[in-house]
């Protein structure tokens, strides 16, 4: 395996984030907010503290975009029933909104990616990914053994 292919993935990731940034700047939103929108749509409901994990970034700095797209009225937090400690974040009808605005400007980037690739292309490729990122998730057996 070569040493450049964590390189080209690194390098692939950061390109299309600026990309992304690109075709979204006059849109008023930024990708990590558009990521919370994502995670939100996948995941309504969600505590700050379990996004955080998912966006991998510390709680505080979630809690503050939190409270930018609440003032947006792109997001609400509600009481968590069982921890009175806790917010769960849910969509609002403005944020479903925005997400749908954006998708476009999403796989128009997608396919713009992978163009040159033909179908069976794109789909290995895909396959490849999922398959290193399963792997990359899965315990290593120094951790898991204690």
């Amino acid at each position: 395996m070569s040493e450049d292919l964590g390189f080209l993935i690194g390098d692939t990731a950061r390109l299309m984030r600026r990309a992304f940034d690109e075709r979204v700047r006059t849109k008023g939103i930024t990708r990590p907010q558009w990521r919370v929108l994502g995670l939100l749509n996948r995941f309504g409901g969600s505590t700050q503290v379990a996004l955080a994990e998912m966006m991998d970034v510390e709680p505080i700095t979630l809690g503050r975009m939190i409270d930018r797209m609440q003032d947006a009225g792109l997001v609400e937090r509600r009481a968590d029933p069982s921890d009175r400690r806790a917010w769960r974040v849910y969509l609002t009808t403005s944020g479903e909104s925005r997400l749908e605005d954006l998708k476009p400007l999403a796989t128009e980037l997608f396919a713009d990616a992978v163009s040159g690739l033909n179908d069976a292309q794109q789909a290995e490729l895909e396959a490849m990914l999922d398959t290193i990122r399963l792997n990359l998730t899965r315990k290593a057996p120094e951790a898991a053994n204690g």
